[in-house]
């Protein structure tokens, strides 16, 4: 629908409870004056049941949550209320002359209190419910809409924590956190490549005593992996990638590791490729 077709729909409520409102108006007025108001009371007196009516319509409109549920309930409760002394005005034909003065709204007494006592709380109901409801409208904050850009960041940011992953600390704090010795550990001659003097091999895992028998359904069912079988899978995963691309987060979701681990082979497989290897010693007489 269309601006214009809204606009339409909201005169016509408008004109609808404009005319609403007018009928229930003698209702109200002949009412007050039964239970002792004045000419000017009862005159104010449709707006003060009405009137919190439409207030709270639209506080409920507005507003959201337990708010909207409490301005519903006002509106529930005025309407009966509404309703009832309307009611009443059209069974009892002394309320219908031009010169209401006091008188009974019922022939029975225990129904002639309770109609009175409704009456005249109304007013002060809607003193506390009305200032209560604009109080409540006042003090609302409709929840933000993100854009695309924070709804994608949004949804990026809960993946990451979904998935457990940490991102690298900023160069600034990198170098004000202590330098972790990293054990080297004897190179492994391989027959496809030979590892360069000076390169250091990820971080072992430590080895935990055993506390007692674990289950056969808590084992895990990956078998752990050495120093040398890590860095090897490493090389092989980051072949053909740039000296800049070798990062901890990125060589951790290759080879599936820990970022402890992940940080020491970037420190490794970045001395490997910046370091070139010792040549051989070449025995005389060769």
């Amino acid at each position: 629908m269309n601006r214009f077709g809204k606009g339409l729909l909201v005169l016509a409520l408008v004109v609808v409870v404009a005319m609403a409102f007018r009928v229930s108006w003698n209702a109200l007025r002949d009412v007050a004056k039964a239970t002792g108001a004045d000419g000017t009371a009862a005159t104010l007196y449709p707006f003060v049941v009405d009137g919190l009516m439409a207030l709270a319509l639209v506080a409920t409109l507005v507003l959201t949550g337990d708010a909207r549920r409490f301005a519903l309930r006002v509106l529930a409760t005025y309407t009966l209320a509404s309703l009832v002394l309307n009611y009443v005005h059209g069974l009892v034909p002394e309320l219908h002359g031009r010169s209401v003065d006091w008188s009974r709204l019922a022939d029975w007494d225990p129904a002639n209190w309770a109609l009175v006592l409704l009456a005249t709380s109304l007013p002060v109901g809607s003193i506390y419910f009305g200032s209560d409801l604009v109080a409540k409208v006042l003090h609302h904050r409709p929840d933000p809409t993100p854009t695309p850009a924070e709804s994608a960041e949004i949804s990026a940011n809960r993946s990451t924590a979904d998935l457990g992953e940490h991102a690298e600390l900023p160069a600034a704090q990198v170098g004000e956190l202590p330098a972790r010795p990293v054990e080297p550990v004897p190179a492994v001659a391989e027959e496809s490549q030979p590892v360069p003097v000076g390169a250091v091999a990820a971080e072992q895992p430590r080895v935990r005593r055993a506390t007692g028998r674990v289950p056969v359904v808590a084992r895990s069912s990956r078998p752990v992996r050495t120093a040398e079988e890590l860095l090897i899978e490493a090389r092989e995963a980051t072949a053909g990638w740039a000296i800049e691309k070798l990062t901890a987060e990125g060589i951790r979701k290759a080879v599936r590791t820990s970022p402890a681990k992940a940080r020491g082979l970037r420190e490794t497989l970045r001395a490997e490729r910046t370091t070139a290897a010792e040549p051989l010693p070449v025995a005389e007489g060769a």
